[in-house]
């Protein structure tokens, strides 16, 4: 009876502690849902941009050497150069995307609004349900004209 006992308390600290354990080992690098590559070039170029405006401040007061604030502040404008870039990329990509989604739902619009094709045998007349090769009802091979 005290084994039992043991083993359901031991079970419930189990069952409590696990959440509380478990959340430390988050993977890294990944993203929410909702987060766009577009949303995120926009976030790192404004971590790049609170970067400069950190850097202008520290070599104002004085904490930075000239040489050190020209060559962080030159990369920092590269980088922000290259985010900018590749946020024109995706920017032109998602025009094309919507070009492309454009074009197919017009196709899809033609082919819904077209008449359905007409699968009549020219010789018996019978109607084929689907398309085939050959009349399901005499069995003479399906010309162009008939399907």
């Amino acid at each position: 009876m005290l084994a039992v006992i043991f083993f359901v308390v031991l079970g419930l600290a189990i069952f409590v502690m696990y959440p509380l354990l478990a959340a430390g080992r988050e993977e890294a690098g990944t993203l929410p849902v909702d987060v766009t590559p577009a949303e995120d070039l926009k976030r790192r170029r404004m971590v790049v941009y609170e970067n400069l405006k950190d850097l202008e401040f520290e070599y104002q007061a004085r904490k930075i050497g000239t040489k050190d604030y020209e060559s962080l502040r030159e990369s920092y404008k590269l980088e922000a150069a290259k985010l900018m870039v590749a946020s024109q990329d995706v920017q032109r990509g998602a025009v094309e995307d919507r070009l492309i989604e454009r074009e197919v739902a017009a196709r899809r619009a033609r082919v819904r609004n077209s008449p359905p094709p007409s699968y009549v045998c020219s010789k018996c007349g019978f109607e084929n349900p689907v398309p085939v090769k050959f009349c399901g009802d005499c069995g003479s091979p399906m010309t162009k004209t008939g399907a």
